[in-house]
């Protein structure tokens, strides 16, 4: 099979994933604006009819003082992963970003691994010899993906190390998600655990109510968020990028995203931003007030959120990231701990992978990255 590659138009690339299921929510070409600082370009890949058969959105990070750039496909390209001949699909990809200047390529496949369900996470949390994900049974192994890891490695691809070397946003290995396809809601709402439906239950009573909010209830949001990164001691984006995110990604398409807030007595508590992209819905950030937690808002809000991706149709509601320690002293560990509540899975996918066109670059950008 043939392939070629060339730029794209936006409108191409928007066409293309609107033809998909779904496609991670960093690869629609909108996502180029959220990233301003980044210089973007949108590739297409074209079978012997002239048919497109795979895209990808590419961010150029220019290093400092010379004309090279950092090439990232963040949870992309969207290429068919499993092809026999993946590199076909990669090549022309390599060689067109070194034309563009690029000295090292990072990307990430959308390829799972493996998915643990809550109850095999359970029984790892208890299990004392289990410290990670890893160290428990998986309920799900897909093989194809280790192929697509050997022909990646064989091809001169290395493996990133988790927050591997590289600017930007470096995303999630291990996520959490729950699936929706061929589900009732019912269903959904009974694989949650005893805890999740008391907390769901308690917040009705109390009477929190969840509304969706818009462009101009941003800084309610930001408020809330930047009261969590206090608490969770982590550095908040200012408001400017998530209002810059909302005119994007809606001017793009006017369900893309969405802003949720728990409100309690006429009190904003709780507050979450939703994307959408074909039947893939993601929980994508999240905040919460440090008074009223006992009347449990955001228990009610992601029971809200999981209700309307459900009706969208979605085939899937992700809670994004997770850490893969099941040690209870770990501080990432609260967060697999509300995850895995919803009765959904673990799924762990192929990581981050780079290539170095220019070994020397690569090497000073891993040490100039190490040190910062």
């Amino acid at each position: 099979m043939s392939l070629t590659l060339r730029t794209i138009s936006r409108e191409q690339h928007l066409a293309y994933i609107q033809s998909l299921p779904a496609a991670s929510h960093m690869q629609v070409p909108a996502w180029a604006d959220v990233k301003a600082e980044w210089r973007s370009e949108s590739l297409g890949w074209f079978d012997k009819t002239g048919q497109m058969v795979g895209a990808g959105l590419v961010l150029y990070r220019q290093l400092p003082k010379i004309k090279r750039y950092l090439a990232y496909l963040p949870e992309g390209p969207v290429i068919n992963w499993y092809a026999p001949n993946l590199e076909d699909w990669l090549q022309p990809m390599l060689a067109h970003l070194k034309k563009q200047g690029a000295f090292s390529v990072k990307m990430g496949p959308p390829v799972v691994i493996r998915r643990w369900d809550a109850n095999a996470i359970k029984s790892g949390i208890a299990d004392p010899d289990a410290k990670r994900l890893r160290d428990v049974e998986p309920t799900f192994i897909e093989p194809r993906a280790f192929e697509v890891a050997d022909k990646l490695r064989r091809m001169g691809w290395q493996q990133g190390e988790d927050g591997g070397a590289g600017f930007g946003d470096v995303q999630p290995r291990y996520v959490f998600q729950v699936p929706l396809q061929n589900r009732s809601l019912e269903d959904v709402h009974k694989g949650f655990n005893q805890l999740w439906r008391r907390n769901i239950k308690k917040a009705e009573k109390a009477g929190v109510e969840v509304v969706q909010g818009g462009y101009e209830d941003l800084p309610t949001w930001q408020h809330l968020y930047e009261i969590t990164a206090e608490r969770d001691k982590f550095r908040p984006r200012p408001l400017s990028y998530f209002q810059r995110m909302w005119t994007a990604l809606n001017t793009e398409d006017p369900n893309r995203m969405r802003l949720y807030f728990a409100i309690h007595e006429g009190e904003a508590v709780a507050a979450a931003t939703m994307l959408i992209v074909g039947g893939h819905v993601w929980y994508s950030y999240g905040a919460s007030a440090n008074h009223k937690r006992e009347v449990r808002p955001s228990n009610a809000m992601q029971w809200r959120m999981l209700r309307d991706a459900y009706a969208l149709g979605a085939s899937v509601y992700d809670l994004r990231g997770i850490g893969d320690s099941l040690d209870e002293n770990d501080h990432l560990f609260g967060l697999i701990q509300f995850k895995v509540g919803t009765g959904g899975q673990a799924a762990e996918y192929l990581g981050e992978w780079d290539f170095p066109l220019n070994k020397l670059l690569h090497k000073a950008l891993d040490i100039y990255m190490s040190r910062r």
